[in-house]
C-alpha cells in the first residue's frame, strides 16, 4: 500500500527527534490524545496542522505543511521549566535545520513563529510551541509520489 509524501516526511521528523529527546532524557510523541503526564516530561510534541497547495506548475503539486513542535517541561527543582524546555527546543530546531530536505523528501524547511505558555497547576510546567512550515512536491494525481 502506498504511502503519501506527507507521511514520509512526518515519520522522518519523528525519526530525527527520537535521538534529540533521548539525549535531553525527554519523550516524544506525535498527535498525542490526550495530555502529558508529570511521569512523562520532559516532553517533545509533534503536531501536524496543516497541508495547503500552493502552486500547480504542469503535474506537479507544490505543498506547504504546518507543523507543531512543543517543548514540554515541568518543574523539578533544579532548573526552571522554562530552561529546560528551552534546551529542548533548541536541540529539536538544530537537529531539524541539520537535515532541511529531510533526506530529499522536501524542497525546505521554514522556521513561523514561536510561543511560550506558563501554567501553574500542581507544579509549574512550561511549553513552547514552535511552527514550521515544510515545502514539497507531489503528483497533481498522486499523493504517494514526489514531483
Amino acid at each position: 500500500m502506498a504511502i503519501s509524501v506527507r507521511e514520509r516526511i512526518l515519520q522522518t521528523v519523528m525519526s530525527t527527534l527520537v535521538p534529540v529527546a533521548a539525549a535531553q532524557s525527554a519523550s516524544i510523541f506525535r498527535s498525542p490524545p490526550t495530555g502529558i503526564t508529570r511521569e512523562q516530561s520532559p516532553a517533545l510534541l509533534l503536531f501536524p496542522e496543516s497541508d495547503g497547495v500552493t502552486h500547480r506548475p504542469n503535474n506537479l503539486v507544490e505543498r506547504n505543511l504546518v507543523i507543531r513542535l512543543v517543548a514540554l517541561a515541568r518543574e523539578t527543582g533544579n532548573e526552571p521549566p522554562e530552561a529546560i524546555a528551552d534546551h529542548l527546543l533548541v536541540a529539536a530546531h538544530a537537529a531539524l535545520f541539520s537535515h532541511t530536505t529531510l533526506g530529499g523528501l522536501c524542497l525546505g524547511i521554514k522556521e513561523l513563529e514561536c510561543e511560550w505558555d506558563i501554567e501553574d497547576a500542581d507544579a509549574t510546567a512550561a511549553a513552547i510551541p514552535a511552527r514550521y512550515q515544510i515545502t514539497y512536491r507531489t503528483l497533481a494525481n498522486d499523493i504517494s509520489q514526489q514531483g
